[in-house]
Parts: C-alpha cells; sequence; structure tokens
C-alpha cells in the first residue's frame, strides 16, 4: 500500500505513505480503506510500542473521520498516531493523516484495543 513506519518511540509511532493511482476508487479518489489502514497501523503500533514482550493486542474499535479527498497527487503523508490510556485490559489511541509537505489535515481516528496477555499453557 506504499507506507512504512518511519519512527516509534514509547506510546507514538509515526507511518509515511504515498498516495497512488493504483489506490484510486471508482470516483478517481484514494480510497477510504488506505486512510483507514494508515490509521489503523499507527494506532496499533502506538499501542503495541507499551506493552510488554509476549503480551499483544487487537482493534475492536475504529472511528476514522475523513476531511478532505485525497488524490494520487496529493504528495507524501504522515501519519502519527499517540497512546491516550494503556490499562490492563483495554487501551485507547488516537491518530492523524497530514500533507507531509503542506500540513493539512486528511484524515483523524480514534481507536480501542483489547490488550491480550499470553494464555498458561497446561
Amino acid at each position: 500500500m506504499d507506507f512504512h513506519l518511519t519512527e516509534v518511540k514509547p506510546g507514538a509511532a509515526v507511518f509515511q505513505g504515498e498516495p497512488g493511482d493504483h489506490l484510486h476508487n471508482p470516483m478517481n479518489t484514494v480510497h477510504g480503506g488506505y486512510l483507514a489502514t494508515l490509521l489503523d497501523s499507527a494506532l496499533g503500533c502506538a499501542v503495541m510500542s507499551r506493552l510488554p514482550a509476549g503480551v499483544g493486542y487487537t482493534t475492536t474499535q475504529l472511528n476514522v473521520h475523513m476531511l478532505r479527498p485525497l488524490f494520487a497527487d496529493s504528495g507524501p503523508l504522515r501519519c502519527e498516531g499517540v497512546v491516550l490510556h494503556l490499562g490492563r485490559t483495554m487501551a485507547t489511541a488516537e491518530a492523524r493523516v497530514v500533507g507531509a509537505e503542506n500540513g493539512r489535515l486528511y484524515a483523524h481516528a480514534t481507536t480501542t484495543c483489547a490488550i491480550l496477555t499470553p494464555r498458561p499453557t497446561a
């Protein structure tokens, strides 16, 4: 999908991507699923960056707000996810997609993640 992790620190993750024609929907704009996947990736990695080794997570809720159309030639994007709450069984985070060169806000999202602790073996 032409995006990748560029930075991670405890409680935050940054992805950068480049939209292209291959992501167009029938309306000739970049498919909203691209933005949702980019946001979900940054949100999940931000949560994962705060978890101890061996503990996982899964997205249980993803709320995406798309604010303006995205086109193949809109330029590079930056998406930063930040953890808001990390509990024993649930975590929440928020993320924003902005134009890397112009700072325009294209979309933002929040997530709730279930924390998956390892199961005891018998």
